[in-house]
């Protein structure tokens, strides 16, 4: 039990390392925080370079505590987050088949970030090296909440930065249409 907890824990930490750094710096054919930023833009998270920034953080920083098994639940938050507003924003409405765009890998990688947070990261990590090699089950589902309360604020965020967007120039045009 103890190698399957390694290697699962490294590769989907390692993954997620991947997948951050593809939005932070461009690295494995990534678009980097430009063209990261620009597609956020598509989504509604504006302003776009703040979003990537938070997303690439969050998936290299917690797919690499996720890796390590250091504050396991820590970084279980940060890449459930993440995904949990990948489901939101861009696969909910395709359904939940991967061949048609939708969230089917993403909550696999939400269920086993569960089962190896509530198991723990096992003997084989600094948490295990520090007494902690099983963290259990309201370890896991905090994480869990951690991360969806996290999509839901920045998703709050985003949606509140678009109105005002959508307000400014109504409130700009308005002095102007009253002195004509």
């Amino acid at each position: 039990m103890g190698l399957f907890r390694l290697l699962a824990r490294t590769t989907i930490g390692l993954l997620f390392v991947g997948h951050g750094t593809q939005k932070l710096f461009g690295w494995f054919g990534g678009g980097g925080l430009e063209g990261t930023a620009g597609f956020f833009e598509q989504l509604g998270l504006r302003p776009g370079r703040r979003y990537a920034l938070a997303a690439g953080a969050a998936e290299a920083g917690g797919g690499l505590l996720f890796a390590l098994g250091a504050a396991t639940p820590l970084g279980a938050a940060a890449v459930s987050g993440s995904m949990i507003t990948a489901i939101k924003t861009v696969h909910w409405e395709k359904g939940v088949w991967v061949s048609a765009g939708g969230y089917e890998y993403n909550l696999v990688l939400l269920s086993a970030v569960f089962g190896l947070t509530e198991n723990g990261p096992g003997q084989w990590s600094i948490d295990g090296a520090l007494g902690r090699s099983r963290w259990g089950t309201s370890w896991a589902l905090a994480a869990l909440a951690a991360g969806a309360a996290g999509s839901a604020a920045v998703l709050r965020a985003a949606r509140q930065e678009v109105e005002k967007d959508i307000e400014r120039p109504a409130a700009e045009a308005e002095p102007a249409t009253a002195a004509s």
